[in-house]
């Protein structure tokens, strides 16, 4: 079962933004199935780090499109990005080191921050974006 599924209402109407918030979740679905597998590290390990890494790109071509269209809320909408990849990125390396495994409560957190993330905040950059001629 998914962790969490795509739909309509995570749509901020920006179809290159929609397209990288689907394969944002569907990563965190493939991470998912892989945790409840029992998967052994060798392959958790590198879907984890696949989503930031993803995460990444997704937060620099977004940051791109706000740049280039004005939006008043850049910095902290950057700011947001800059805490949730350090939160993230914490993780990783303890989890690299072997001190933190894969659980329910980071798969929450994921899914939590990125339905809430693009509901919140991205849902108002969306409209931004749309009145100023991005689709």
């Amino acid at each position: 079962m998914a962790l969490l599924t795509w739909s309509e209402r995570l749509s901020i109407g920006v179809k290159a933004m929609d397209a990288q918030h689907i394969l944002l979740i569907g990563m965190l679905n493939d991470l998912h199935t892989a945790m409840m597998a029992g998967e052994a590290k060798s392959i958790t390990g590198p879907l984890l780090v696949k989503l930031v890494d993803y995460t990444r790109t997704h937060f620099a071509t977004e940051e791109e499109l706000l740049e280039q269209a004005g939006y008043p809320e850049l910095t902290q909408h950057h700011k947001l990005h800059v805490d949730l990849t350090k939160q993230v990125e914490v993780f990783v390396a303890r989890y690299q080191r072997g001190e933190e495994m894969i659980n329910l409560h980071l798969m929450n957190f994921l899914s939590n921050w990125l339905s809430d993330h693009i509901l919140e905040e991205d849902l108002e950059y969306g409209k931004w974006l749309n009145q100023h001629g991005i689709q």
